[in-house]
Parts: structure tokens; C-alpha cells; sequence
């Protein structure tokens, strides 16, 4: 197997599984105008996150790491009509460029972008949150995953982008501050009584990755 098998079933998916949507498409393309980097989820993860959420019955979402708003588009679409999407974004350029987004998609009455370093505008957040989708910097793994557990409920999801890393996530030796950070973030995971957790490995256009999801049990 390869990138360019990945990349063709990835395509076969989309292709199959998830209509055209120029929405979307707009999306990805104020995106890639604007500079962003290329790193926002794919056609698929981001159904998979739509079902999650839907499957959860999420009413209120939280999402660390919004770049240009396309999770967070998907995200928003699996909530009902009275449901709240809060989203955190350091750069505020990449905030304008997801605000501009959401109010395209129909979104901006529905999700509030608080603007600023994640672990500065968490404290001010009220929970708890039915969903959390983490997937900003690698390195403050550990915190975000201390603050999702603190604005959860019993019940509560939380999902965990780009935890795999390429197959890094299994060498303790590394020095790479992404792999440590989420190496130790699964340290804690590990040892909270409160949780339940499994890491899902993927491969896809984004290459070789997966996630890591948890459910707050009490």
C-alpha cells in the first residue's frame, strides 16, 4: 500500500459515500486562497466527526482548533436547531477566514469563535459539552485533554485529531514535541478512572494518522 491508494480510496469514498457539496467545496477553496496551511480534515474524517457528533445526539460541541472552519462546518450541521457550537482558534487571520465560512454556510448565529491561545480562552468557557473535537498543536496535547475532561459530563465524547503521527506515537525515544505531547496526553488517559479510551489508526489522503477517542464515564 501507498499514498497514491490512499489518496484513490479516499476519492472512491467521497465519491460514493458523500454527495457533492459546493458549500464545502467553497470552503476548502477560501481556504487554500487565503494561505491556510493544507491541513484541514478530509471529505471523509469530516463525515466521520458529522456521524459522530449525530450519533451522539451532541447538542453542545467544542472544538479546539478551528484553521478555516471546515470540521467545524461538519460539526455544526449534526447539531439541532438550539444547539451551540463553541470554537477556539489562535490565528486570528485563520478566525476571520472561518468566520467569513460559517456565515457562508449558515452558520454564524450557531458558532461562537473565541480568538486567542486555546489555554488562555478555555478558563472563561462554561460547560459541560456533549462533544469535543481536539486538533490544534500537537505539544499542549495534555492540557486540552484536562480541559475537555473538565467541561465534560458523564457521557461526554472527546476526539482527538493526529494522534499517530506517521506510526511516531510508538517511540518513546522520540523528541519530536508533537509525539511527546501526545504520548503524554495518552499517559493521562491512561491513568483517569473516568474515562474509557481507544486510539483508531487510519491512512488516507492525509496520510498515515489516526485518532483517539473518549468517552467520560463519570
Amino acid at each position: 500500500m501507498n499514498q497514491r491508494v490512499w489518496n484513490e480510496v479516499d476519492e472512491y469514498v467521497a465519491g460514493t459515500l458523500i454527495p457533492a457539496d459546493p458549500v464545502l467545496e467553497d470552503v476548502l477553496a477560501a481556504i487554500d486562497h487565503a494561505g491556510l496551511p493544507p491541513i484541514s480534515v478530509s471529505p471523509a474524517q469530516g463525515k466521520l466527526l458529522h456521524l459522530l457528533a449525530r450519533i451522539h445526539g451532541a447538542r453542545s460541541i467544542l472544538e479546539i482548533g478551528t484553521l478555516g472552519g471546515y470540521s467545524t462546518i461538519w460539526l455544526a450541521r449534526a447539531l439541532p436547531a438550539d444547539g451551540r457550537l463553541v470554537t477556539l482558534e489562535a490565528d486570528l487571520a485563520h478566525a476571520q477566514v472561518a468566520e467569513n465560512n460559517l456565515d457562508a454556510a449558515g452558520f454564524g448565529e450557531i458558532v461562537e469563535i473565541r480568538v486567542g491561545p486555546a489555554l488562555d480562552t478555555l478558563p472563561s468557557l462554561a460547560g459541560p459539552f456533549d462533544f469535543v473535537f481536539v486538533d490544534a498543536d500537537k505539544v499542549n496535547n495534555p492540557s486540552y485533554f484536562e480541559w475537555a475532561l473538565r467541561l465534560s459530563r458523564p457521557g461526554t465524547m472527546i476526539v482527538v485529531d493526529n494522534v499517530v503521527r506517521n506510526g511516531a506515537i510508538a517511540d518513546a525515544s522520540s523528541t519530536d514535541p508533537a509525539v511527546v505531547g501526545t504520548r503524554k496526553m495518552h499517559d493521562l488517559i491512561a491513568a483517569e478512572a473516568r474515562v474509557e479510551a481507544t486510539t483508531v489508526q487510519t491512512v488516507g489522503s492525509k496520510g498515515y494518522d489516526g485518532f483517539t477517542l473518549v468517552l467520560v464515564t463519570s
